[in-house]
């Protein structure tokens, strides 16, 4: 019996992504009853409009070159499937004898993989539907951690290590603030920048608190009295007590929208300019400065940790391998085994689809304003080889000689 591969890329680009799409492609060539790969431009959208190109046809060096290369080589979508429309993307299955769904994404990929399983099941047709884990946010239920993290975590960490070195030569009040609706695992990757103990950010706030202005201008006004300054890591998805965005808050209701119908976050640098007036108007620092890193965290070329680029290779390999020799649909998770190694089991599509994880509370510091030493200890050996180290003068001081 022959068989035929489809794989598509959902959601955000990632530094790795592609990593997953030439897992893939590469380990299909394994089989010798795998006949076709096909990869859908634009994800579930290029599925439906028949937009598919030949992955067979590419070469092993140039599948590895864009394998290296960051965001989605396939092109990528936001839709959000339901279920007419996985309905049209079995139809097209079909019709093109593929027997084999491999989805690269975040929740709402795992739900489309989900909804086409249940579909083929209802019509008595077999198809393998993989899900094939991918997101910045980290936020999969079931996994360690996702491909597409250890990347954007090192560029925020990198990223800030250089922003305290800049406040520390310029003394004042930076706040960055940094992607994560509901989980806070990037924003709290900031922590690592630091390397002595008076090295910022100083404060990290995250989605999984209630975030309070006045409690958050009492530890900025903290802050900048002991050192003279003050490194801030603020999260996307704050929020106060009632879960209504801080955006919304500080701007009055005055805010964007996606297509969604959800508040937007990232598409603009509005929060970190709101907290800086916050700061200027109510504690009268002078030198406030803001940033949103926005797009520049998830696919910066040069950034990315070997570690990451290895598993997320793997995910794709294994998703070859589980269709092949398993039949099963499912989503291919990843398991941290001891200090530090991976397994990667398939998990049932309905333990990861349409659910969020967010950060453990044994990872967050009790006052809300940062993390534990576990945090470290967990994001540590995902980084990768040759983070950037920085130094200080130690040079002591010259005696004053003017009388």
């Amino acid at each position: 019996m022959s068989h035929k591969i489809l794989v598509a890329q959902g959601g955000g680009p990632t530094a790795v992504i592609n990593q997953s799409l030439a897992g893939v492609a590469l380990e299909a060539r394994r089989f010798s009853d795998i006949t076709g790969v096909y990869g859908a431009v634009r994800g579930v959208r290029g599925i439906i409009e028949e937009d598919l190109v030949d992955l067979a046809q590419e070469t092993t060096a140039n599948l590895e070159a864009v394998a290296a290369t960051p965001a989605a080589a396939l092109g990528s979508t936001r839709d959000k499937p339901d279920v007419k429309y996985c309905q049209e993307i079995f139809k097209v299955l079909k019709a093109h004898q593929i027997d084999t769904f491999c989805y690269i994404g975040g929740n709402d990929s795992s739900d489309t993989v989900r909804i086409v399983a249940e579909e083929a099941a209802k019509a008595g047709e077999h198809i393998r539907a993989i899900h094939i884990p991918k997101t910045i946010d980290n936020d999969l239920v079931g996994f360690d951690h996702t491909p597409g993290f250890p990347s954007a975590a090192r560029f925020v960490a990198q990223a800030f290590a250089g922003a305290n070195l800049d406040n520390a030569a310029l003394p004042g009040v930076y706040c960055a603030v940094i992607m994560g609706r509901h989980a806070g695992f990037l924003t709290a990757a900031s922590a690592l920048a630091r390397k002595y103990p008076s090295d910022g950010p100083h404060l990290i706030y995250l989605p999984e608190r209630t975030f309070v202005v006045d409690k958050f201008l009492a530890d900025v006004k903290e802050t900048y009295a002991k050192y003279g300054r003050c490194v801030i890591a603020a999260s996307e998805g704050i929020h106060d007590e009632s879960g209504a965005p801080i955006i919304t808050k500080l701007a009055g209701g005055a805010v964007e929208k996606d297509a969604h119908g959800n508040v937007q976050l990232s598409g603009t640098g509005a929060l970190a300019d709101l907290l800086c007036e916050e700061v200027k108007n109510k504690l009268g620092i002078k030198r406030v400065r803001g940033d949103t890193f926005g797009y520049l965290q998830r696919s910066f070329v040069g950034c990315v940790s070997d570690v990451d680029q290895r598993e997320a290779r793997e995910v794709g390999e294994k998703a070859v391998q589980y269709a092949m020799w398993a039949g099963k649909n499912g989503s291919v998770a990843i398991r941290r085994v001891a200090n530090y190694a991976v397994d990667y089991p398939l998990i049932p599509l309905e333990d990861v689809a349409g659910k969020t994880r967010v950060m453990e509370d044994e990872l967050i510091a009790p006052a809300g304003n940062d993390v534990t030493p576990k945090f470290f200890d967990y994001l540590r050996p995902l980084l990768g080889k040759g983070v950037p180290e920085v130094a200080r003068l130690r040079a002591g001081k010259v005696a004053k000689a003017k009388k």
